[in-house]
C-alpha cells in the first residue's frame, strides 16, 4: 500500500506535459479505485455502522405449580399453561408439585398434555417437606425429566374408589380389574421415559412410597436438586429423549423463569371448591331460603340463598362431600326451629350447634387428601347461624298470636260506648268504637254511656255486651 501511494504521489509531481492515452486512462482508473477504497473505509463518508455483537439468546420457562388436591379446576389450569407455553415456543416446561393426590381423571388430562407437549417437560417436587403422593406420582415420573428436592417424597399410588368422600370396598374381581388397569397405565408411558418399571409398579400394587434418595437410586427420577434455580443449572446441556425416542439438547444458560398464574375464572371457581366456601355457600343458602320462606315477600335473601346453593352444588360436584356430614347440618336447621317453637331452655338449641359443627367437620373428607372445613370457620359460622335461626322462628310464632290489626276482626274484644241505647233483646242500638260509629244489637237493655264489649262481628253490625264491674276494660 505505501509503494502504491508513493508511485502516486511521484507521478502527480511530474512536469505537465503531453499525456499519452493509456497513461491518462491508467490514471483515472487509479483514482477511482482510491475513492472508492476510503468511501468504504471505517473513515469513509459511506462508512457502514459496524454492529456489536448479538446478545446471547434468553431461554423461557414456563413455570405452572400443582398445590393441593388435582381436580378439574386445577387441571384445567395445567394443561392451558402447557398449550401457552406451546404457542409460546417455550426452551422448557417446570411443573412443581406438592400435592397428596386426586381424582384419576383430572390426573389423566394432565398427564396427556404432558406426553403431547411439543416443549420438553420437567417435573420437580419441591420444596422441601412436598410430596407428590397417589396421583402425584404419575405426573411426576411422566415427564422428561423428573427431580425432586432434598426432604420430599412420593408413590403411595394405589387406587381407591370413593363414594361420598368415604372409601367403598369392592370386590376382589373388581379390585384386581382397577389395580391391573392403573399399573399398565403406568407402564405405558414409564418405560418410554426410562423409569425402573417395576419399582414403579410397586407404588401401585404395594402402595410403596419413596424419598427423594430412594427414587433417585432406583432410577423413578433424574436428579435431585435443592431449587429452581440449581435444577436449570444441572439441566442447562443436558441431553433428554423425547416420547417419540430423538434426542434434544436442553439450552438454559440465560433462561428466565415465567410463572404461569391461573385465569380469574380458574381462581374464582377454585375458591368456590374450597371446603371453607363450600360450607359458607351451603349454609348462607339454607338460611336465606328460611328468611325467605319465614317471612315472604322480601325477595333479596331468596335469591341470594339460591344463587349461594347452586354455586355449592358446583363445589359438591368437586369436593369428597361426606353425606353423614350434610344431614347433621340439616339436623341441626331443624333443632334451632324446634328450640323456638318449643323453648327447652336452649337443649335442642345446643343440640343443634354441637350437630352443626360435628357436620361441618364431616362434611368434606377424604383419606386420600384429609382436607375438610377448618374448626375456625366451623365455630364462626355455626353460633351466629343458630342464634339467627332460633331469633326468626321466634318471630314467626310471636305473629301467629298476635291479634290481627286490620279489617271488621279486629273489633272483637274490643271496647267502646253506646251512643243510642239498646231499648230491647233483639234493638239496635249505635256503638262509638275506635272513633267509628257502628250499629249493634245486645242480648238485654243497654242503656247509654255504658261500655259495650264486642263478641263478634256480622257484617256492619256489633254483638256486643256491657263491661260488668270488676272487668278489665282494655
Amino acid at each position: 500500500m505505501r509503494l502504491k501511494n508513493a508511485r502516486y504521489r511521484r507521478v502527480l509531481r511530474r512536469p505537465a506535459g503531453p499525456v499519452s492515452l493509456s497513461r491518462a486512462f491508467r490514471l483515472s482508473a487509479l483514482t477511482i479505485a482510491a475513492a472508492l477504497a476510503f468511501c468504504a473505509s471505517p473513515c469513509g463518508p459511506f462508512a457502514m455502522p459496524v454492529a456489536n455483537a448479538s446478545p446471547p439468546s434468553v431461554s423461557s420457562v414456563y413455570e405452572l405449580q400443582i398445590n393441593g388436591e388435582i381436580e378439574p379446576i386445577l387441571s384445567e389450569y395445567i394443561v392451558s399453561g402447557i398449550d401457552a407455553a406451546n404457542r409460546a415456543h417455550a426452551s422448557l416446561i417446570l411443573i412443581t408439585i406438592d400435592t397428596p393426590g386426586g381424582l384419576d381423571t383430572s390426573m389423566r388430562e394432565i398427564i396427556a398434555a404432558i406426553l403431547h407437549s411439543s416443549v420438553p417437560v420437567v417435573t420437580y417436587v419441591s420444596p422441601s417437606g412436598s410430596r407428590a403422593a397417589s396421583a402425584g406420582f404419575f405426573i411426576l415420573i411422566s415427564a422428561d425429566v423428573a427431580a425432586m428436592s432434598p426432604g420430599t417424597d412420593t408413590g403411595a399410588a394405589s387406587p381407591l374408589l370413593e363414594i361420598a368422600g368415604s372409601p367403598v370396598k369392592v370386590d376382589d374381581t373388581l379390585e384386581r380389574k382397577i389395580m391391573n388397569e392403573a399399573t399398565a397405565y403406568l407402564r405405558s408411558y414409564a418405560a418410554l421415559r426410562g423409569r425402573n418399571v417395576t419399582l414403579a409398579a410397586t407404588a401401585v400394587t404395594d402402595a410403596k412410597a419413596f424419598s427423594e434418595e430412594e427414587a433417585l437410586s432406583g432410577k423413578l427420577i433424574d436428579l435431585v436438586a435443592p431449587d429452581v434455580q440449581a435444577l436449570l443449572s444441572e439441566l442447562n446441556g443436558r441431553t433428554i429423549t423425547r416420547l417419540d425416542g430423538t434426542k434434544q439438547t436442553l439450552e438454559l444458560s440465560n433462561s428466565v423463569v415465567d410463572l404461569h398464574q391461573m385465569s380469574g375464572r380458574e381462581k374464582f371457581l377454585d375458591f368456590i371448591a374450597d371446603p371453607d366456601t363450600f360450607f359458607i355457600l351451603l349454609i348462607v343458602g339454607f338460611l336465606g331460603l328460611y328468611v325467605e320462606f319465614t317471612h315472604p315477600g322480601l325477595f333479596a335473601p331468596g335469591v341470594i340463598g339460591g344463587i349461594a346453593l347452586v354455586l355449592a352444588l358446583f363445589a359438591m360436584h368437586m369436593l369428597p362431600v361426606n353425606f353423614t356430614g350434610l344431614l347433621l347440618i340439616i339436623l341441626a336447621v331443624v333443632l334451632f326451629v324446634l328450640e323456638a317453637k318449643y323453648p327447652t331452655h336452649g337443649i335442642l338449641g345446643v343440640g343443634g350447634a354441637i350437630a352443626m359443627l360435628l357436620g361441618a367437620l364431616m362434611l368434606v373428607h377424604s383419606p386420600i387428601t384429609g382436607g375438610g372445613v377448618s374448626p375456625a370457620i366451623a365455630l364462626a359460622v355455626t353460633i351466629p347461624v343458630a342464634l339467627i335461626v332460633i331469633f326468626l322462628m321466634r318471630l314467626v310464632l310471636r305473629s301467629y298470636r298476635w291479634k290481627q290489626a286490620t279489617g271488621a276482626e279486629q273489633l272483637v274484644g274490643a271496647v267502646g260506648e253506646v251512643t243510642e241505647p239498646v231499648e230491647s233483646v233483639g234493638a239496635k242500638g249505635m256503638v262509638m268504637i275506635h272513633g267509628e260509629l257502628w250499629r249493634a244489637v245486645a242480648s238485654e237493655a243497654i242503656a247509654k254511656g255504658t261500655q259495650v264489649r264486642v263478641n263478634r262481628v256480622q257484617g256492619l253490625t256489633l254483638f256486643v255486651e256491657p263491661v260488668r264491674a270488676g272487668t278489665l276494660v282494655r
